[in-house]
């Protein structure tokens, strides 16, 4: 028998798999596992949130939005408010009450970030995620002092108990180690 959880991530995962670079499906892939190590008792509509953080993604490209950092934050709002739009409705059609697919609607759009255990959770295992499999990549693109923002960028955003972790898990360079402290 399939459960609403089983059916409404089987709808994210069938989402992101049509995704042209390839890298949403993997994305959300990570994002669960992370999840599932980090908050292993975490709910359903936050396990849904985490897999469907950047379901369809590249039906918006960053493109489409001016250049520089308000055009940025634009984006990444419009992003967060569709994710949370298709997560939801996915929920909804695998048998979710309403009440839990605007839940999980309201972590993809970070309302609650460092008041609501949930929403810093989800924040949380982004961070994880991007640590553990894309900061190595991303570094040699940027310049250090751009480098250097973005992970205290990364730092401020995470719990207390987020970073303590991630400085226990990961062998952070000074000065980034010093960011997480």
């Amino acid at each position: 028998m399939m459960t609403r959880l089983y059916t409404a991530t089987a709808a994210i995962d069938a989402a992101n798999a049509a995704d042209p670079s390839g890298e949403a499906l993997l994305y959300g892939q990570r994002m669960s596992a992370e999840l599932d190590r980090l908050f292993p008792d975490a709910s359903e509509a936050l396990r849904l949130a985490a897999r469907g953080q950047h379901i369809e993604r590249w039906l918006l490209p960053r493109s489409d939005y001016p250049e520089g950092r308000t055009g940025y934050l634009d984006w990444r709002r419009e992003q967060g408010r569709r994710h949370g739009e298709r997560v939801a409705g996915i929920m909804r059609a695998a048998g979710y009450d309403e009440a839990e697919a605007a839940r999980a609607a309201q972590m993809l759009r970070k309302e609650g970030l460092k008041r609501d255990a949930e929403v810093q959770a989800l924040e949380d295992v982004i961070c994880f995620v991007f640590l553990r499999h894309y900061f190595a990549p991303f570094a040699p693109t940027r310049p250090a002092e751009e480098l250097t923002g973005i992970v205290a960028k990364t730092a401020r955003k995470m719990s207390a108990e987020g970073r303590a972790r991630a400085l226990a898990e990961f062998d952070l360079p000074e000065p980034f180690a010093a960011l997480f402290r």
